[in-house]
């Protein structure tokens, strides 16, 4: 079932570039008619307008439950470990955090950055469809509805400031997840389980990878953490970064900064950081 579903001032529209088309439905209700999606993407005709990324909302904009995982690309486990020099290595269980779904916000949005140790994180965003418990990963990628792009920002000063470590916080502060600029269904992307990832500060580029680097990948996400818990319809998991981020290179966001977060298939953010 095929779609690109955002989120216009709480509206949901169907989005392709910058053209649009008014659904008669708010996001979060939408996500849960797929066919219905699918239905009007295929007769959507003339579009109602253009909209630019400022304008968009996070096309999920109230998830009940918001997961990310850590420490999920080889480059990045090994780049952190040369900075902090712990002796990290892949942990029989995932390392999962989560961010509060008020952190959230649209492809176009500022990040508000606080303190000196802000640090971008590019990432895949899965989001789940229907309601999901206890699948295995046969059926995972099933309860997929779609995927989107997603900034992962982190305040590393917050994030290391427990002993030990708690990821949440830093994770969470207003405007810390820029997510969109659509939630894409997964048969709109030629290999959903391989797609092209980068993220440039002011035109720099600072991550490039693929997201056949996971090392779990998304149906392994989405079976573990549904036979812990339920998954509800318009839930994010946050997959994980490639490696490349600034707190491995010294260099943290700062006011000014212009972050360019694109996916294969799934559009590009810009968030400018205040």
């Amino acid at each position: 079932m095929s779609f690109r579903l955002a989120n216009r001032a709480g509206q949901a529209v169907l989005l392709e570039g910058d053209d649009y088309w008014a659904l008669d439905t708010d996001p979060m209700d939408a996500l849960t008619r797929p066919q219905e999606l699918h239905d009007r993407w295929a007769r959507r005709g003339a579009a109602d307008g253009q909209v630019s990324l400022a304008e968009l909302g996070p096309p999920v904009p109230v998830p009940m439950q918001v997961f990310g995982y850590g420490l999920n690309y080889m480059d990045h486990i090994e780049e952190i470990d040369r900075v902090d020099a712990m002796g990290r290595t892949v942990s029989e269980a995932p390392v999962v955090f989560t961010k509060f779904p008020t952190c959230l916000v649209g492809p176009g949005a500022p990040v508000q950055l606080v303190g000196g140790h802000c640090d971008y994180e590019c990432e895949l965003v899965v989001v789940i469809g229907p309601e999901t418990s206890n699948v295995d990963e046969s059926q995972a990628w099933e309860r997929v509805v779609g995927l989107m792009i997603g900034q992962d920002i982190s305040d590393r000063a917050l994030q290391t400031a427990a002993t030990p470590p708690q990821f949440n916080l830093g994770k969470s502060r207003t405007s810390f997840g820029p997510t969109g600029p659509a939630l894409v269904s997964p048969d709109l992307v030629e290999n959903p389980d391989d797609l092209a990832i980068s993220c440039q500060v002011n035109g720099e580029v600072r991550q490039n990878s693929r997201t056949s680097y996971l090392m779990r990948p998304v149906a392994e996400m989405v079976a573990y953490l549904s036979n812990i818990l339920t998954l509800h319809p318009g839930d994010l998991i946050f997959t994980g970064t490639p490696g490349g981020v600034g707190h491995a290179q010294g260099l943290y966001l700062k006011p000014g900064d212009v972050i360019r977060s694109e996916i294969e298939g799934l559009g590009a953010m810009e968030n400018p950081c205040v």
